[in-house]
């Protein structure tokens, strides 16, 4: 009689992996074995991801933030440490998703096969392909969570990382009603999410942006909308409550350090590249909330099939978006 085994042969998944640090191009489409949860997981079949500004940092090694020596180097070399010295380390990158869940290990009991969920892998990433694991701590750091029952796969996998950011970025901001708030950078992921969240707590919102994205801007709450590329933008500045880059320290302009100096006495500049983002348990609950209660919505510019994933970043890497690029898995 044969001893073979058939519940342990290997299953094979589809998944984007990166050989190595470069252009979109190290991006590679594979057949990788499918995960199998522990005890302390949980298995979710991904519908959706997104391509995020970190995962074309992480995949391109480029580093955001201040260019002088020894600064940069040292950081440097703190991500290398960290994600990998001449490539990743966990070859799957990607740090957002939606899907279902499909089996439960033993020792979780929030969540039950067939839920719906979304979130934000934080330094596991793992999101580029069509099976995650999720493992307890990431759970409890508020990671994981229900979908809301009122958006898409596509619409979760693009709102999760502009919310949880914008929101980390936005809490000390002391926003509230009659504040003056200037979200520079307003049309990209965080700063669509940022816009909203600003306007939701009562404050006046300035959006910079490009022309081509006032309506969208507008359409998202803001009060006034400034065009960065115009000559005249510097005399349209006022002296904000709180202003928030939401495109990081690589992209300058005139307006944008100006931007800086245009605060109030008790006004507070906070950029995107300013420190490391650590997800707060009830991050994504209170935009679960706010999702559902219909003052917050997904910007989506572009889906991208996981077989298109390179094109996909070779649009991100160009830095014009709108709102989020979604991966269909």
């Amino acid at each position: 009689m044969s001893s073979y085994d058939n519940s342990k042969e290997e299953i094979l998944i589809k998944a984007i992996t990166c050989i190595k640090y470069g252009p979109p191009e190290v991006l590679q489409l594979k057949e990788v074995e499918k995960p199998i949860p522990k005890n302390n997981e949980v298995l979710v079949k991904i519908h959706a991801t997104a391509v995020t500004a970190s995962d074309c940092v992480i995949r391109g090694f480029n580093m955001p933030g201040n260019p002088s020596f020894p600064k940069k180097q040292i950081m440097e070399l703190m991500m290398r440490i960290f994600l990998g010295f001449s490539k990743p380390r966990n070859p799957i990158i990607g740090l957002v998703f939606s899907g279902v869940v499909e089996s439960v290990g033993n020792d979780v009991e929030i969540f039950n096969k067939g839920d719906q969920v979304y979130g934000f892998t934080g330094n596991s990433r793992g999101t580029y392909a069509e099976y995650k694991c999720v493992c307890a701590k990431e759970i409890e750091q508020g990671e994981l969570v229900l979908k809301p029952k009122n958006i898409s796969h596509k619409e979760a996998a693009a709102i999760v990382y502009g919310g949880a950011l914008a929101m980390h970025f936005m809490q000390d901001g002391d926003i509230q009603d009659g504040k003056k708030v200037l979200i520079y950078g307003a049309s990209g992921a965080i700063g669509t999410t940022a816009v909203q969240l600003a306007k939701q707590l009562g404050a006046e919102v300035t959006a910079v942006c490009s022309s081509t994205n006032r309506e969208l801007v507008k359409s998202l709450g803001a009060d006034k909308v400034i065009d960065y590329t115009k000559e005249d933008s510097l005399n349209q500045l006022e002296l904000y409550d709180f202003i928030l880059d939401a495109v990081g320290k690589n992209k300058s302009s005139k307006l944008k350090s100006q931007c800086e100096t245009a605060l109030s006495n008790s006004g507070k500049y906070v950029s995107v590249d300013d420190g490391f983002l650590k997800i707060h348990p009830q991050y994504l609950i209170k935009l679960n909330e706010l999702i559902e209660a219909g003052h917050v919505k997904a910007v989506i510019d572009r889906n991208y099939p996981l077989e298109e994933i390179v094109e996909a970043h070779k649009y991100v890497d160009q830095g014009h978006k709108k709102g989020n690029v979604v991966i269909t898995v």
